[in-house]
């Protein structure tokens, strides 16, 4: 089950992010501030859900949070700062965007870029252990999923709609039969062959 909240009196906004390993399209990261006492059976790192248990939850979420904001980067700011840097900017730009200001984050992973003078918790595998940051982990998801679908329409040879931009054999293979389109990631703008082998390397949600 997942904790509830790190502090009990404080306002704490779960922090998380998707598409960071991804080949092509923008990272996405989400913040979210939660009741003390918000419960579904269903919520969990987002990872760890079936597609449709994330499309269950995200209207809910949404109805029920006391704030939540999405926000993304694209892949030539991300080839411009690198994914690290634009996954940090994401989050507080996630967090500029929220309605109420919180009083302490709740980040998953190991590192952050501090926001602001607001305290923050690096928590591994943070988004499997309390529920505001499971929340921002599929909303991040879900609506980066969204878009890469939208891009599928335009790109339905790289296969994004059921890949959503991340390394798989199909993906990997139409890159190397169409090339690179404006939507992937190009840094150190390296060949077509040298990038499959650095996303591989980095090809970790």
């Amino acid at each position: 089950m997942l904790a509830a909240f790190l502090h009990k009196k404080l306002i704490e906004a779960g922090l998380d992010e998707a598409g960071r390993g991804c080949y092509a399209g923008p990272v996405f990261a989400a913040a979210v501030i939660l009741p003390k006492n918000f419960y579904h059976p269903l919520l969990r790192d987002s990872k760890k859900l079936k597609e449709q248990d994330r499309d269950i939850l995200r209207p809910i979420i949404e109805k029920e949070a006391i704030a939540y904001a999405v926000a993304s980067i694209d892949n030539d700011e991300i080839d411009s700062i690198n994914i690290l840097q634009a996954s940090y900017k994401a989050m507080h730009t996630a967090l500029d965007k929220l309605e109420v200001i919180p009083e302490q984050l709740l980040v998953d992973g190991n590192r952050f870029k501090r926001y602001k003078n607001i305290p923050s918790h690096c928590i591994v595998k943070g988004d499997d252990k309390y529920a505001a940051i499971a929340a921002a982990s599929i909303l991040a998801k879900t609506y980066r999923d969204e878009y890469m679908k939208q891009l599928h329409e335009q790109y339905p040879h790289y296969g994004w709609k059921n890949n959503k931009g991340y390394g798989t054999l199909t993906h990997r293979q139409a890159i190397e039969e169409h090339g690179l389109c404006p939507y992937h990631r190009r840094s150190f703008d390296i060949d077509t062959k040298k990038l499959l082998l650095f996303c591989e390397k980095d090809a970790i949600n």
